[in-house]
């Protein structure tokens, strides 16, 4: 996605979502500024985390992750957007 970026991950049972979330923003930010030689923010100061609950199916948020870009007009079908790994969803 161009403006925001889904993510479904397992955290390390020692580490906090927010924890997780500098790490990936910071590295994240590092790169594509080196990327661009350019410096300062990447990423704005506000997020929506969320933490998928027992009982909530990740298949469906998944599905919904998948279906993103789709619903933002970027492709036709999911298989054409080159961001998206869902390998660890089907098995492949």
């Amino acid at each position: 996605m161009p403006d925001h970026v889904h993510l479904i991950a397992t955290l390390y049972e020692t580490w906090s979502m927010t924890r997780a979330l500098q790490r990936v923003k910071g590295a994240s930010s590092h790169s594509v500024n080196r990327a661009l030689d350019r410096r300062g923010s990447l990423w704005q100061d506000e997020s929506f985390d969320r933490i998928i609950r027992a009982g909530e199916n990740i298949r469906t948020k998944s599905q919904y992750v998948i279906e993103n870009p789709i619903r933002a007009g970027l492709v036709a079908k999911d298989e054409s957007y080159p961001w998206l790994w869902r390998e660890w969803i089907e098995g492949v």
